[in-house]
């Protein structure tokens, strides 16, 4: 027996390159930049002095009461899932309200929160942190934030393995769906990882680059540090179309896996054993797939490693597939990222459109394929994969199709 189809019904994101789907797309397309000198942190005391960071919040609607409860990372879950419920057109009441649920990816925590309590205990001097510490720094609080929000009663929880949080998310989101526990389920990731002492901790690692960021390109100097929040409605088809939803993509499968290697240094079999698994899942074969938002993060290994890897699954359709890394735009945003190229690929799929990977200049030997340097490329996308590879050696790589 054939498994249901597990489908994308609502889209909603925030991050350096606009407030909401539809801005992000339009610069995404347009090869814009999202990366500049950082305004809302000190960096005075800081070696990189960029991110891609949203310059100014969109108005909430949340009252002050929510807002002390909140650290960054959970506001920014909590505006992206409201614009994905709002386009999937649900409705939550008693009928339905535990059968609805929410995955939320995080990379890191609470660090705006964290900064502010450092300073108010060792510099100011002050007896105690603040009395929301704790519910507003741990990593499953957007997730909880966002049940809130929208009264969501049935599978609710965080995820997080790094930067692959997003792309563990959506996995375990279907899950829930094909095991019956839910009917519809919120799923994406956030992360506000521009606070002083992430960027000082990510200085320490020396994989930052001083001005943009590169994939691919032979003069890449490393990633960029990005904030943002991505989030996906999902149900089955028959669900969807019961209730007269409007069908975006469908999440066709997922690759899991692990390297069991080392912390820090990515390999390559571990990422082709993800991208394979995810074929597999997704019932595609290599030339089925017509663009892959890449891992991309603009370090010198990684972007050959990820080369290496996409030949070995891909095989002679490699040279055919369309690759870029769109935090070339939107930044690394850790936990978030996965979120965010999850846009890029349903919004490829919609419009026949792949987004550039911008700021490239010179070819690198070691990255031979199609990175889609600088200009966007018109294209039917049949079929996508959006890869994700994180510290720790834990990879997840999602597959998407056309309806």
């Amino acid at each position: 027996m054939a498994r249901p189809r597990i489908v994308i019904t609502g889209i909603g994101g925030i991050c350096a390159l606009g407030n909401d789907v539809d801005a992000i797309w339009s610069s995404m397309k347009a090869g814009r930049s999202g990366i500049g000198q950082l305004e809302n942190v000190d960096t005075s005391a800081l070696q990189v002095k960029v991110g891609a960071e949203i310059k100014a919040m969109p108005d909430h609607g949340l009252d002050r009461r929510r807002l002390i409860t909140m650290d960054r990372f959970s506001l920014l879950a909590v505006l992206a899932a409201k614009q994905a419920f709002a386009q999937a057109g649900l409705v939550i009441d008693e009928g339905n309200t535990r059968r609805v649920g929410a995955a939320v990816g995080v990379g890191v925590f609470g660090a705006e929160t964290a900064d502010e309590n450092y300073d108010a205990v060792l510099v100011q001097k002050k007896p105690r942190t603040n009395i929301f510490t704790v519910p507003r720094i741990m990593p499953g609080a957007p997730a909880g934030q966002v049940s809130m929000e929208l009264g969501l009663r049935g599978p609710v929880f965080g995820v997080t393995s790094a930067c692959s949080s997003s792309n563990h998310a959506f996995a375990s989101a279907l899950d829930q769906l094909l095991l019956g526990r839910a009917d519809v389920m919120l799923a994406g990731g956030t992360d506000a990882p521009l606070s002083f002492g992430v960027l000082k901790s990510w200085e320490a690692l020396r994989v930052l680059s001083p001005d943009v960021c590169r994939p691919f390109s032979a003069d890449r100097q490393g990633l960029v540090i990005g904030e943002g929040a991505g989030m996906v409605v999902l149900e089955t088809e028959d669900h969807a179309k019961a209730r007269g939803a409007t069908i975006l993509a469908e999440l066709a499968g997922v690759g899991l896996s692990a390297d069991a290697s080392d912390i820090v240094a990515p390999t390559v079999d571990g990422p082709a054993a993800a991208m394979a698994a995810c074929l597999r899942d997704a019932g595609l074969s290599p030339e089925d797939v017509d663009y892959l938002n890449a891992h991309g993060t603009g370090t010198s290994a990684n972007d050959q490693i990820e080369t290496q890897a996409i030949k070995r699954v891909f095989g002679d359709a490699a040279g055919a597939l369309s690759i870029s890394s769109t935090k070339s735009m939107h930044g690394h945003a850790l936990g978030a990222s996965g979120a965010l190229e999850m846009i890029a690929c349903v919004m490829a799929i919609r419009h026949s459109i792949v987004p550039p990977t911008i700021g490239y200049r010179e070819a690198d030997p070691a990255c031979d394929l199609d990175v889609t340097p600088n200009v966007a490329k018109e294209r039917p996308v049949r079929a996508a994969l959006s890869n994700a590879f994180a510290f720790g050696g834990t990879n997840a790589v999602i597959a998407l199709k056309a309806v």
